[in-house]
């Protein structure tokens, strides 16, 4: 128990410290709430709940680096218990006769809990420091091209780390030896404080008056650091213990491919602080520098000066250095000044991969995506880019080829695709931009109406009316093109007779199953891999040949991450009996093209290293005898063709579309020549 001298003088730096921590917090408040609206309010108790279980067992923590994580959960579920720890460390202050050690029952639980909480914090807080400081792995380091705040680039995420590194040291490290010192002055251990009483007989020799100081000196340190370094919780990344289970429970309810709304259509999207949404304005304190998103971005892997992570950090030490004034003219202060550059807001392929990661629930790409909405209505745009657009609003499409042109490819074919504005069809297929005047693509499209037409399917075009769905319109920020667009296609849409649509393109495929609906309008619509699947097993497609080789499979973004279809390109892949082996980085995890976001329709950046494409045929080359990349995606198809050649593998792996092992397993005339065995002679 504390002397009264103790005890007053504890409460005195308690109310001083929380004086001053309220003015931190209530900053905080005010700066998110100064931010644009955004209502987050629905399901209010639910939310909550469900992000206090998720953040309990550290689920969010565990989507990726698995030894890393074990070593986080030793901090989390250790410091979130010492909550308890510190409460009853304070009634042994103030409470006389109040003590646990050498209880049983309900007390002897926790001390034994207290003891090897201690030490599971020590030890992954150590592994943290050596890690930051000895280690230093590369995915906690920063492209040099990459727009850094002052601080940051000074140290100050270094600096950061080892103050809240030191302080979770000497808190636990001082609470536990405490322990030790009552240990050994009582003279015997406690098997309910295995660790401490291990520790205890080094201290025996100790005089009475001696361990009673330390017993003190080590409360002191303890309760007293705590106390003081709550002040510093508000700028601190630290913040983010309280901070990112608010930012999980407010995260985003509506599908993960629709975008937001404009705010405010006569100044589209953002520039500076204050004109972001609360929410995004919120991540910045949740953020915890751990990287998980840079190391997951293609266009930073790439060599881009993006780095999602970087753009979360600039913003918090933006706000830490402006103070209070960030609330009236500091505001006014443009992202791109401070958070990141005008290259890096180009150099997204909205992958999701970031947000996806992410263990606190930031979203940096919705920070981007509002930025491109900005200058896009600043007419601030790469100079390609602005031709591309031009093109998708005079003729519907990206390649500023003439709209009667986009069903020429049908030409080839030997026999007539319907017109589904003139006849009624069962299956309607929506074909895209790629699909219909890529070269390439073309093949495959024509591919695919051989197979539905021996298959004897029900299906169509719209042979004059379809334009770009406007997926990638949307997310390099035109939304008026994009309005155009949907709204048109809306219209030729209803002027055909169907049962459902089905797609080749995912990002197709997202448009019109997530963004139209602000439009009423909602459709029945399928990815061609999904109805290539239905019909292999119901049997309307029937396989003649197995192919016996082994192939890799990527997920494309908007078909995978955005929309959860995972499975049924791969089950047509094995239906076709070719072996599937999967990239390290496969489903949610799978990395991007490079080709999302517009990116496709830009040139690349001057200090790209190596695209992203090439870096994921390189993953696939890693695997060892695979003979085919598989995709399921007219862009994939052509940034992967592209980057097999310009990578140098052409005669070491081969691009292939689903439909190509389809087609050759039903052994028709016009399939391409892959190595293939019987179905009835094989085992």
């Amino acid at each position: 128990m504390l002397s009264s001298v103790e005890q007053i003088a504890f409460i005195l730096l308690t109310v001083i410290c929380m004086a001053l921590a309220y003015r931190g917090f209530s900053r905080i408040f005010k700066i998110v709430k100064s931010g644009a609206e955004d209502d987050r309010s629905d399901r209010l108790f639910g939310r909550f709940a469900k992000a206090l279980i998720e953040v309990g067992i550290q689920k969010p923590v565990f989507k990726s680096r698995p030894i890393v994580s074990v070593f986080h959960a030793f901090i989390f579920f250790g410091f979130s218990f010492y909550l308890l720890v510190n409460v009853n460390d304070i009634l042994e202050a103030y409470v006389d006769g109040w003590h646990t050690i050498g209880s049983t029952g309900i007390a002897g639980a926790f001390n034994m809990f207290s003891d090897l909480f201690s030490v599971f914090v020590l030890v992954g807080m150590l592994f943290f420091l050596l890690r930051r400081f000895i280690s230093k792995p590369k995915v906690l380091e920063y492209n040099p091209n990459v727009l850094l705040h002052p601080d940051v680039s000074a140290g100050g995420i270094k600096k950061d780390s080892l103050i809240v590194g030191v302080f979770i040291l000497v808190h636990v490290g001082s609470r536990w030896m405490g322990t030790v010192f009552q240990l050994a002055a009582s003279g015997h251990g406690d098997p309910m404080l295995p660790t401490a009483s291990m520790a205890a007989p080094l201290f025996a020799s100790m005089s009475a008056d001696s361990l009673n100081l330390a017993i003190h000196v080590s409360w002191w340190l303890a309760m007293g650091l705590i106390v003081l370094f709550i002040p510093y919780f508000p700028r601190s990344k630290h913040i983010h213990l309280m901070i990112a289970p608010v930012n999980l429970a407010l995260g985003r309810n509506t599908h993960k491919g629709i975008m937001d709304d404009v705010i405010d259509s006569s100044s589209p999207g953002a520039d500076n602080l204050s004109s972001l949404r609360w929410t995004q304005v919120l991540d910045a304190y949740a953020c915890i520098m751990c990287n998980r998103c840079q190391e997951v971005c293609p266009a930073h892997t790439s060599g881009t000066p993006l780095s999602p992570s970087a753009l979360e950090i600039n913003k918090r030490y933006f706000i830490n250095e402006k103070g209070d004034s960030v609330l009236n003219e500091a505001a006014g202060d443009s992202l791109l000044d401070y958070a990141l550059s005008l290259d890096a807001v180009w150099s997204c392929t909205t992958c999701y991969a970031c947000v996806e990661v992410c263990p606190v629930g930031n979203e940096p790409m919705m920070d981007i995506l509002e930025l491109r909405r900005n200058k896009i209505f600043d007419g601030k745009m790469p100079d390609e880019l602005g031709e591309v657009l031009r093109s998708l609003d005079e003729q519907g499409n990206s390649f500023g080829e003439s709209a009667r042109k986009r069903s020429r490819w049908t030409k080839k074919l030997d026999f007539e695709i319907k017109d589904a504005k003139i006849e009624p069809v069962k299956y309607l297929w929506y074909v895209g931009d790629f699909a219909s005047y890529n070269q390439g693509c073309q093949e495959i499209s024509r591919k695919l109406a051989i197979i539905l037409n021996e298959a004897g399917i029900d299906f169509g075009i719209i042979k004059k009316g379809e334009k770009s769905a406007g997926n990638d319109v949307r997310r390099v920020g035109e939304e008026g093109l994009f309005e155009a667009l949907a709204e048109e296609n809306i219209e030729t849409l209803a002027e055909c007779d169907y049962e459902e649509i089905f797609t080749t393109d995912p990002h197709t495929y997202n448009a019109l199953q997530n963004e139209y609906a602000k439009f009423g309008a909602e459709y029945k619509i399928k990815h061609y891999s999904t109805l290539l699947l239905e019909l292999l097993e119901s049997g309307t497609i029937k396989l003649k040949k197995k192919i016996n080789e082994r192939a890799t499979y990527h997920d494309p973004c908007y078909l995978g991450r955005y929309n959860g279809n995972f499975d049924d390109p791969r089950k047509v892949i094995e239906q076709c009996g070719l072996e599937l082996i999967e990239m390290p980085r496969n489903r949610e995890n799978s990395f991007c093209c490079g080709a999302g976001g517009g990116r496709i329709w830009m040139n690349d950046h001057d200090d790209m290293t190596q695209r992203p494409s090439e870096n994921r045929i390189e993953e696939a080359i890693s695997l060892g005898d695979i003979k085919y990349f598989t995709v399921a995606c007219p862009k994939d198809l052509t940034m992967y063709t592209d980057a097999v050649k310009t990578s140098g593998n052409e005669e070491n792996i081969e691009v292939k579309d689903i439909v190509d092992f389809v087609l050759e397993a039903m052994d028709l005339r016009e399939a391409p020549t892959i190595e293939t065995v019987d179905l009835e002679n094989s085992v």
